[in-house]
């Protein structure tokens, strides 16, 4: 997973409130295996009004967001459904940070786990930055998350707030199986003690011994 430490980017205002999970990726891409990539579901069915024929008026197919990388939405996106292809399709799409008003709570768990940087705003705060994109089509924002400061295509500096725990995973790049690999040898350790505490569960014929 790409460590998450500072962003300046184009940055995309989506106008449209409660913006949910099968918006953002289609109940009907969510067998496709990961590995095969997410970036042409995201959005799909706001994006395109039926396949490979575009929808002129979605902000990401007007040439000034194409290569945003920065989502500023309006209120609960991500709510809906559990789905972890949400966060797949954003990041597969080049979106790596959403700034909103509030988000859907199994979306904002779900997130972090794939690199995507959340960040709550006030009201006030999200509707200024939207008229300011509005007005500079293709204006950049820079998200610095070892500060916790957004500056604002105006220069304005806005402060976010994060939990600690998560702050550290995007900073370094953790998804849960990397959290878990950080105490290998604690794990390890543990192992070798249960095994001396435990000799016979391990002896050759044993229950569960390998």
């Amino acid at each position: 997973m790409e460590p998450f430490t500072t962003l300046t980017a184009v940055a995309a205002p989506l106008d449209v409130p409660n913006v949910d999970t099968d918006q953002i990726a289609p109940a009907r891409f969510l067998r496709r295996p990961r590995r095969e990539g997410y970036a042409d579901v995201l959005f799909h069915d706001l994006r395109y009004a039926a396949p490979g024929v575009e929808r002129p008026e979605f902000v990401l197919n007007r040439p000034p967001y194409r290569d945003a990388r920065i989502l500023v939405a309006d209120r609960n996106f991500g709510g809906g459904s559990s789905r972890e292809q949400a966060v797949w399709a954003l990041v597969d799409g080049g979106i790596r940070c959403v700034i909103a008003i509030s988000f859907g709570d199994i979306f904002w768990e779900n997130s972090v786990k794939g690199g995507l940087l959340l960040v709550r705003l006030d009201e006030p705060e999200v509707a200024a930055l939207r008229r300011q994109l509005h007005a500079r089509p293709g204006a950049r924002i820079t998200v610095d998350l070892e500060r916790q400061s957004i500056t604002a295509p105006d220069g304005r500096a806005l402060a976010f707030e994060i939990e600690p725990a998560r702050k550290r995973r995007l900073l370094l790049g953790l998804d849960e199986i990397g959290l878990t690999l950080r105490h290998e040898d604690a794990i390890a350790a543990f192992e070798r003690g249960y095994r001396t505490r435990r000799p016979w569960l391990f002896r050759h014929g044993a229950p569960g011994a390998g």
